[in-house]
């Protein structure tokens, strides 16, 4: 059966691989472009923004993800249960008491972000704490502690920034290619560098959606081992269980939705509403009802 710290290492080696994938695609759009427009500084530029933003992800993603949501530190004097709940959280767990945030939004909700357990924070919204009880409540945020204990968050954090980056990049490309006109290259272009030039355009135009590849290769059977070493932290798989049962409830989207980040949430920040078909292969989570039957079957 799966433990908290189950997948510690399959993530971190994850998280370089996530390092080395965005380096490859950046790299790969201004290498094509640089070809088109026949500038090697374009190259050097992509290099550079690539090297910085891998950086800036490791260092920086929690606290550019804790922004997006709009999230404000949850002081101890207003938010006593919320704080005393996470703190014997941590010390069962073993780990540090990460710090606690909430998302001024009434749709419920939570992540955990940070790059390691002691530089690790938990957010959840205003409309989480109001709706749950205190049972639900610690499921969900053993769920979060789980994520905290597997090394998700590097990864997941990660992902929120590269991936954002990567879609933003791919679009000024794209435009770049169509607003800026195509084929500078001169007269000199051989039917291979024509063809090269064609790849280039259709690897620019595809790289949003290489970055939502990236995003969905992040496996969500996370998501199920968060939840099975949450329901072993609390030794009370239904706390969660009907947790989940109230956010698919609810429905509506979050306020501060975003796609980057969407994988982060306990659950869709889009809305909670199981979709059929197709539309499943694209989910950043898996189905609400899967998840809550393979909690009660824990029981």
């Amino acid at each position: 059966m799966a433990t908290l710290y189950t997948h510690r290492s399959e993530n971190i080696n994850r998280t370089w691989l996530l390092v080395a994938v965005f380096l490859a695609v950046v790299v790969g759009l201004g290498y094509f472009l640089s070809y088109t427009y026949q500038s090697p500084d374009i190259l050097t530029i992509a290099i550079i923004f690539a090297v910085i933003m891998n950086i800036t992800g490791y260092w920086y993603s929690d606290k550019i993800a804790l922004r997006m949501a709009k999230a404000v530190p949850a002081d101890e004097a207003t938010y006593p249960v919320l704080n005393h709940t996470v703190e014997n959280l941590a010390i069962t767990a073993g780990l540090p008491k990460p710090k606690v945030y909430i998302i001024p939004d009434n749709a419920p909700n939570a992540f955990a972000t940070g790059r390691d357990a002691k530089h690790a924070s938990i957010a959840v919204t205003q409309g989480l704490l109001n709706m749950m009880t205190q049972t639900e409540l610690e499921g969900v945020l053993a769920h979060e502690m789980s994520h905290i204990g597997n090394r998700d968050i590097l990864l997941q954090s990660m992902v929120a920034v590269l991936v954002g980056f990567v879609a933003i990049i791919g679009n000024i490309f794209t435009r770049s290619l169509f607003f800026g006109g195509v084929g500078r290259r001169g007269g000199n272009d051989s039917e291979g560098g024509n063809i090269l030039a064609i790849v280039g355009i259709i690897f620019i135009i595809l790289s949003p959606i290489i970055a939502t590849l990236i995003q969905l290769a992040i496996s969500r059977k996370r998501e199920y081992l968060a939840d099975a070493s949450g329901a072993l932290l609390t030794r009370y798989p239904e706390g969660l269980a009907t947790a989940l049962e109230k956010i698919q409830a609810y429905g509506a989207p979050m306020k501060t939705a975003n796609n980057a980040t969407a994988h982060m949430y306990i659950s869709n920040p889009f809305g909670s509403r199981v979709k059929n078909g197709v539309a499943q292969l694209f989910m950043t989570h898996p189905p609400t009802e899967k998840r809550i039957a393979a909690l009660r079957d824990m029981e």
